[in-house]
């Protein structure tokens, strides 16, 4: 009987790596089917502006360093450009003979020139009354037969020409007393507008060389250094408006019924240990071609593309910076 006891096979361990094979294989279905929770990372984003001049310059100095909270009006940059300070002179010289030309032509002739053209009517005057009255003997004495015909012709030549003196001595008074045309002083009028014009454009460059603050934000990147030049249009400094900051997920279109513009979804933040962060959703536009996508069937029945979606805090974040990565889970 003992020797038939030593023959019987031992089943338990066969039993117990059936079992774990069980265990393992209702295990895995487990966690290869079970619904997965899928989580949508995000970024941190934020309205940035540029600050550059209009104007090529030297740098002078840099008021402002990165990381510094500058408000709307503060002087960040000074700038040197002497080419603009020598146009300004050459703008005002110009101003200045335009002005003059204007003067001269409002006021027109010297007055010693009025008076001797007044003096030369009054002159003319004269004549024409002497003219008058040796016509009117010479024309007496015709009608009374006294004298010939010839002779009241030269009086009334006379006179005439006395007259036609008169009127031209008198125009050259009143062209001598008014001035210029009317055109001529509009057009002095019109040069010295122009020189102004000029004169505000310079000016216009001149305050390019001091760069402002145009709105509250802080600074991200400062490129060039004292001493350097910058062209026009080059950027000088990046400023970010921190009170604007914004979430951009890329989103996949079969993802999209979760995003409804104005819908408020609720984030997680890992660098400020936040979660349920409320947040809705302002934005939504396809990214093109160009972006990532997934075919959803090995047959290819149609490509799935992304979304950027932009969403915005229902409050202000303290500590929110741009980067950040913010996390969705569906």
């Amino acid at each position: 009987m003992s020797e038939k006891n030593e023959k019987k096979p031992d089943l338990l361990i066969p039993i117990l790596i059936v079992v774990a094979v069980i265990l393992l294989v209702a295990g895995g279905s487990y966690f290869a089917f079970r619904e997965q929770t899928e989580t949508i990372q995000g970024q941190a984003d934020v309205t940035e502006y540029r600050i550059s001049t209009k104007v090529p310059s030297r740098v002078l100095e840099i008021r402002v360093k990165e990381g510094d909270y500058v408000h709307k009006g503060d002087t960040l940059v000074l700038l040197d450009a002497p080419e603009v300070d020598a146009k300004l002179q050459q703008a005002r010289a110009a101003e200045a003979a335009a002005a003059a030309q204007d003067r001269k032509a409002l006021r027109g002739a010297r007055q010693e020139q009025i008076q001797g053209a007044y003096e030369m009517w009054q002159k003319a005057k004269v004549g024409v009354d002497i003219a008058e009255k040796t016509y009117q003997r010479v024309k007496n004495l015709f009608d009374q037969g006294v004298i010939a015909a010839q002779k009241l012709d030269e009086a009334t030549a006379q006179r005439d020409a006395a007259i036609a003196t008169e009127k031209a001595a008198k125009s050259q008074y009143d062209m001598a007393k008014n001035g210029a045309q009317q055109e001529d002083k509009d057009a002095a009028r019109a040069l010295v507008e122009r020189a102004r014009g000029a004169i505000s454009e310079v000016n216009a460059y001149v305050g390019e060389t001091v760069l402002i603050a145009p709105r509250d934000g802080e600074v991200t990147d400062i490129f060039p250094v004292v001493g350097e030049l910058v062209g026009s249009g080059a950027p000088i400094m990046n400023i970010a408006e921190m009170n604007d900051l914004w979430v951009t997920f890329n989103v996949r279109e079969d993802h999209l019924s979760h995003f409804k513009q104005g819908a408020t979804i609720e984030t997680n933040i890992p660098a400020l240990g936040k979660e349920n962060v409320k947040m809705t959703v302002f934005h939504m536009k396809d990214l093109g071609s160009y972006a990532t996508w997934k075919a959803t069937k090995t047959t290819g029945q149609f490509d799935m593309k992304t979304f950027e979606v932009k969403v915005r805090p229902d409050q202000p974040i303290e500590g929110l910076r741009p980067g950040m990565s913010v996390l969705l889970n569906r």
